[in-house]
């Protein structure tokens, strides 16, 4: 299901360092994601996969995504609730409210 899963930036004008990008699945909007990229590095603010796609596997997918392009993936303030999809992930708790995840890649 997942094979034409995209992630696309929206245009927004502001200032916040973070962007928002659609999770799309062909030519429809399945989630949403609010990021910061610095280099090869990913910090995630919030990732929303909208109520009628949950359950299928496109968090995991969108994560894989992210991690063929980053080598270090920061999952910013992470809320009690969301703790185990992240450690589900492979990403550690830091200490600090914040999970991370590191390519074994060179």
């Amino acid at each position: 299901m997942a094979e034409n899963l995209t992630v696309k930036t929206e245009n927004i004008e502001g200032d916040s360092s973070y962007c928002w990008v659609n999770i799309e699945l062909g030519a429809t909007r399945v989630g949403k994601a609010r990021i910061k990229r610095i280099y090869s590095k990913v910090i995630i603010k919030n990732i929303i996969i909208f109520p009628e796609f949950q359950r299928c596997g496109l968090a995991r997918k969108i994560m894989d995504l992210f991690k063929d392009t980053a080598r270090e993936i920061i999952a910013d303030r992470v809320r009690d609730t969301a703790r185990g999809f992240w450690e589900h992930m492979g990403f550690s708790d830091t200490g600090d409210g914040n999970y991370r995840w590191v390519s074994n890649r060179r």
